[in-house]
């Protein structure tokens, strides 16, 4: 009888450690984590999902919401926020958004992504939509570290964040700083910063003489540019689609931006017309 009991005992105290997540170790190392969430990003066809932004701006931060919807090959995205709905699509209305807004003029407008009207104060475009160009970054980090990788990036342990199981990543960039940068022919501020893997905000808000994105950069101009596209960053990565669902990115100033994606949905069956100005739930 004593025996059963210990037995029994024993049976209760590991299901007991299971289900805290004690019986469990990860069995990827951090850059083995890096490596399948990089792959899981580039085999993303479409995404659904709830966006939660937090922006440092001139005033203060910034933050947006929005639902989104996006398909990589032909790139097309929809977004609502706030009663307005945008639609932009590869190849067609020259390049521009489709908006219609919820205050005046009211009517349908015809917008450029890397134009003010569309940019303004915002750190990131429609270009930017989708997980790939910061896939770029991390990657472009991960070889420029090369052997340096483990003393940069850390796994720290699980978490359930956005209501998802996660691995929490740290990325601490002991380097980070500014440097001159002598600007050569035809280069704008965002071609330095898409050069460099570095935020155009960034660099915008180092050279106090810029006031947006837009200032004309003349050939042999020295301006100061970030060493890194951040000092630190906290990534969890979603342990069933291994893409990361938030991350916290901060500079020598404290955060600079932060994005949360809720009710994600990977690779969802489109219905037809998703990505037109009929769709029936639309209203262009």
């Amino acid at each position: 009888m004593y025996t059963k009991l210990n037995k029994l005992v024993a049976i209760i105290a590991i299901f007991t450690l299971y289900s805290l997540g004690y019986a469990q170790k990860p069995t990827l190392t951090c850059k083995e984590m890096m490596t399948k969430s990089l792959k899981a990003i580039k085999d993303v066809k479409g995404l659904k999902y709830h966006l939660k932004i937090t922006e440092r701006g001139k005033k203060g931060f910034n933050n947006y919401e929005s639902a989104v919807k996006f398909q990589k090959k032909p790139r097309q995205i929809y977004l609502y926020i706030k009663g307005i709905e945008l639609l932009w699509l590869e190849g067609k209305n020259k390049g521009k958004a489709y908006v219609k807004p919820n205050s005046f003029p009211y009517i349908n407008l015809s917008l450029d992504p890397m134009g003010n009207l569309m940019r303004q104060d915002q750190h990131h475009t429609l270009n930017e939509m989708g997980y790939d160009y910061f896939a770029n970054i991390i990657e472009y980090s991960v070889n420029k570290m090369a052997d340096k990788f483990d003393d940069t990036f850390k796994y720290v342990g699980e978490e359930r964040i956005n209501n998802r199981p996660c691995y929490k990543i740290t990325i601490e960039n002991k380097d980070f700083g500014y440097t001159d940068y002598i600007v050569g022919d035809n280069e704008s501020i965002t071609s330095i910063a898409r050069k460099n893997y570095v935020s155009e905000y960034m660099i915008v808000e180092k050279n106090p003489k810029f006031n947006d994105y837009f200032d004309i950069l003349k050939k042999g101009q020295v301006i100061k540019i970030p060493t890194w596209y951040c000092k630190s960053v906290v990534m969890y990565i979603d342990q069933f689609y291994f893409l990361p669902i938030s991350i916290k990115i901060s500079d020598d100033g404290g955060l600079f931006e932060e994005y949360n994606y809720h009710f994600l949905q990977v690779n969802p069956e489109f219905e037809e017309g998703e990505f037109t100005r009929d769709y029936k739930d639309y209203k262009f």
